[in-house]
């Protein structure tokens, strides 16, 4: 019984899409030039990992818990409409989680706990009503993303203002990514897959201009490339629930690669290297527990 409680819970974190938050700190911290050493808090940047892992775990669990009722009727294997977790202790898990981010972040910097509440306030947003939002959602859930990021850059809060631009990237990724997802149950539809399908090719082509004077960031987008554009080309012939489930865990999945990138970018292969790691890590735990 202690076992199938402890899966359940585990099941509910999603433990292979919050892994992948790290990664979006990691990329934020090189791209305000600490990894360089330009004027970066390396002592910030154990408080912010743990940061970004509670406000994402925290984001997945309340999104479970206020789709409860219709996860009762299209996804009843959940932990929460099958009975395994209780729905008051889902909740409880998630806000605590939220508080904590909070916390851990002000332990960095001020600059970065005003993120964090941001980041929370966007999570709660999309969680209670921007997923309702045929528009409005994937662009709300693309934000916590690019907050994600900008959490990163918030070691060197002076960095903020100057890679706003650069948040744009993890925005319109998930955002097209969130876009195809809603197909996931009953299909989706040609339009929108091919909204998400130039999303991402818009993306890629960003990080290839961003990235153009490092080797190992072209090499990591064209990895990028390799991994999601034929799921998601394949999702926009035939939009049907399979082959958008299949895109859909790509480009989650993937978005370390994304995030790989940027590190590369501004800091160095090895750099990127830590960042890659990360996927690995993803993978793994996405064998064993679900990333949708």
């Amino acid at each position: 019984m202690l076992n199938q409680k402890l899966r359940a819970l585990i099941e509910i974190l999603r433990p292979a899409n919050v892994v992948t938050a790290a990664a979006d700190v990691l990329a934020g911290y090189a791209a305000a030039g600490a990894v360089q050493g330009n004027g970066g808090n390396l002592g910030a940047l154990p408080w912010l990992l743990a940061s970004t892992v509670c406000l994402y775990a925290g984001g997945i669990v309340l999104n479970d818990f206020f789709d409860r009722h219709l996860d009762a009727r299209e996804r009843p294997e959940r932990p929460i409409p099958s009975g395994r977790i209780r729905a008051s202790t889902a909740a409880t898990i998630g806000f605590v989680l939220l508080f904590a981010g909070i916390g851990l972040a002000f332990s960095a910097s001020p600059a970065s706990a005003a993120m964090a509440m941001a980041i929370s306030a966007s999570v709660l947003l999309y969680d209670t009503w921007g997923k309702h939002r045929k528009f409005f959602g994937p662009v709300n859930m693309g934000t916590c993303r690019a907050l994600n990021l900008l959490l990163g850059v918030s070691a060197v809060p002076s960095a903020l203002t100057g890679r706003l631009t650069l948040a744009l990237l993890p925005l319109v990724y998930i955002a097209g990514v969130t876009a195809l997802s809603r197909g996931e149950v009953h299909g989706g539809k040609r339009p929108v897959a091919a909204l998400s399908l130039a999303a991402i090719a818009a993306v890629l082509a960003g990080i290839v201009w961003i990235g153009s004077n490092s080797k190992a960031a072209i090499v990591v987008v064209a990895i990028l490339a390799w991994r999601v554009l034929p799921p998601f080309w394949r999702a926009w012939k035939e939009p049907v629930p399979a082959t958008i489930r299949a895109a859909v865990r790509a480009g989650v999945l993937s978005l370390v690669l994304l995030d790989a990138a940027i590190g590369a970018s501004y800091s160095n292969a090895l750099y990127c290297l830590i960042i890659l790691g990360i996927a690995v890590l993803a993978s793994l735990l996405a064998r064993a527990f679900s990333v949708t």
